[in-house]
């Protein structure tokens, strides 16, 4: 699965994306941010709030609950400001 990080969230991880293999227990974007959260420092430090993150899958803004299955991009960034 292909995940994209924009703003802060691609700041703090490093990386502007990245293709992952997701663990069978991975069946939502807040159980993908926990997994995530794992998986070193600097993805800790990214996500350590995830009540601020904002998710897309496949281009569509979800909630934490939604399902990934069927799902080819993920995408994290943080909230958005007009201006």
């Amino acid at each position: 699965m292909k995940i994209l990080y924009f703003a802060w969230v691609r700041e703090r991880v490093g990386k502007p994306e990245e293709e992952l293999d997701l663990p069978a227990g991975v069946r939502t974007v807040a159980e993908l941010m926990g997994w995530l959260a794992g998986r070193g420092e600097e993805y800790a430090h990214a996500f350590e709030n995830p009540k601020v993150i904002r998710a897309a899958i496949d281009r569509t803004h979800v909630r934490p609950d939604a399902a990934l299955a069927g799902a080819r991009e993920i995408a994290f960034f943080p909230p958005m400001t007009g201006g």
